[in-house]
């Protein structure tokens, strides 16, 4: 077996839709959906329950397990049995997840209940009887499942037949490239390029690397017309490894000089995805494979019987660029209330009652600049048990941690000369131990 099929649930647990589950009995999908919400009702916050359940067979039936990923509130299933690797269906529910942003924008379970008859056909198109995936490119699915659009509903509750106004191609699968459409035409032939790398750090209270990695992509809209044929070169392609590859990469010219040949698909994908492995020379002094942590943090955070107090200042690391959208979370443990806090060089401060995290929050800091978080905290739980981490998160715009940069765009196959924009981007989440 594969996947035996998807289950999408709102924020309380109730299933919103699921495809039909043709191979199994008819309480197979329910005792998933009381399996994790069992599971959800034992935890004090929906980020706890285990990623993979294990759920027990009913009479004759094999266990099985539940993989499931949030979404927009949502929570959305994925039972599987037999000898089925999880990650198979991690990878087909992030897929599936964006194929939703595709079609609907904003994933919710308003959106979903909107559009159900587009979200049914999408799972019927991208999951077969079988449960393997089936059409996933949203180009090849644009044409068999019709976007949803204002236009088609006012139609639609006027009651105006719109099938010719608006239909899915009488022949989808005309081109014979799998990800572009035939007959792609722009007014304007243009493709950007966004290099976005994310640096993912443990750090102990002294500001040293535990562990450290360095992770990107690059994000790719093409608006280019009829069918180009694309090479592009990188000025230092050789701090990638583990690069994976859009299926319209052509292996052997990256195999062999380190350039993507590709046609590409006529709107967004990810051109590529790839690890960043700095060289022994650059990171000598920090150990091997070891990025420098934009940011300094100085925690001082002391628990005693009936609270608990923190002195947290940040300080930016970085000379000539700004961070940007700075944001640090700490859980203050069952009992967490009466927050004072105050801030020194800019920012907010927030308290959660729900999930009990404190949220420090900056748009801005500026090159070398110093921050301050000061204040304290009551708990009705004696010697409560805060979290032993900080969450740091930020971005850091027109910067990557490789250095990573384009040296050309090459275009044959049609005569056009098209404009290509590039830009780079760093996002930064760090789990900071005090």
């Amino acid at each position: 077996m594969a996947i035996d099929g998807l289950i999408i649930l709102d924020n309380v647990g109730r299933p919103i839709v699921q495809t039909s589950f043709h191979s199994t009995s008819p309480a197979y999908p329910l005792i998933h959906i009381d399996t994790y919400n069992n599971a959800l009702a034992k935890v004090s916050r929906p980020d706890d329950v285990d990623p993979v359940l294990y759920v027990s067979g009913i009479n004759d039936d094999k266990p099985s397990a539940c993989c499931h990923v949030g979404c927009g509130g949502l929570r959305i299933l994925a039972p599987i049995s037999g000898d089925v690797d999880p990650l198979f269906a991690f990878a087909y529910l992030r897929t599936f997840i964006d194929i939703l942003r595709e079609y609907l924008g904003h994933v919710s379970a308003s959106t979903l209940r909107d559009n159900f008859d587009v979200v049914y056909q999408l799972l019927e198109e991208t999951l077969d009887s079988g449960g393997h995936p089936l059409t996933t490119s949203p180009n090849a699915l644009r044409e068999i499942v019709i976007p949803p659009s204002l236009l088609n509903k006012l139609l639609s509750v006027a009651g105006a037949n719109i099938s010719s106004l608006s239909a899915a191609s009488s022949n989808p699968f005309a081109s014979p490239i799998p990800w572009r459409k035939a007959n792609v035409r722009h007014n304007n032939n243009e493709i950007y390029f966004d290099v976005v790398e994310e640096l993912r750090a443990v750090v102990n209270r002294s500001g040293v690397s535990l562990s450290n990695e360095v992770l990107g992509k690059i994000d790719t809209n093409s608006r280019l017309s009829g069918t180009p044929d694309l090479l592009l070169t990188f000025s230092n392609p050789k701090v990638l490894t583990d690069c994976s590859f859009h299926p319209c990469v052509r292996l052997p010219r990256w195999s062999r000089d380190k350039a993507l040949s590709f046609v590409p698909p006529d709107g967004p994908f990810i051109l590529m995805e790839y690890r960043f492995s700095p060289s022994s020379s650059n990171s000598s002094s920090l150990g091997v494979n070891q990025v420098p942590v934009p940011v300094m943090l100085k925690p001082s955070v002391v628990i005693n019987e009936n609270g608990g107090t923190i002195d947290l200042t940040a300080i930016s690391r970085l000379s000539t660029r700004a961070i940007e959208d700075f944001t640090v979370e700490l859980y203050l443990g069952q009992g967490a209330g009466a927050p004072n806090f105050m801030v020194s060089g800019g920012g907010s401060w927030a308290f959660d009652p729900r999930t009990l995290v404190l949220r420090w929050e900056m748009a801005n800091l500026p090159p070398s600049s110093s921050h301050s978080l000061r204040g304290s905290w009551t708990s009705s739980i004696p010697n409560p048990r805060a979290a032993r981490a900080f969450r740091v998160r930020f971005a850091i715009q027109q910067h990557t941690f490789s250095a990573l940069k384009i040296d050309q765009l090459r275009l044959t196959g049609e005569a056009y000369k098209p404009y290509k924009g590039v830009r780079g981007r760093s996002l930064v989440d760090l789990e900071w131990r005090w």
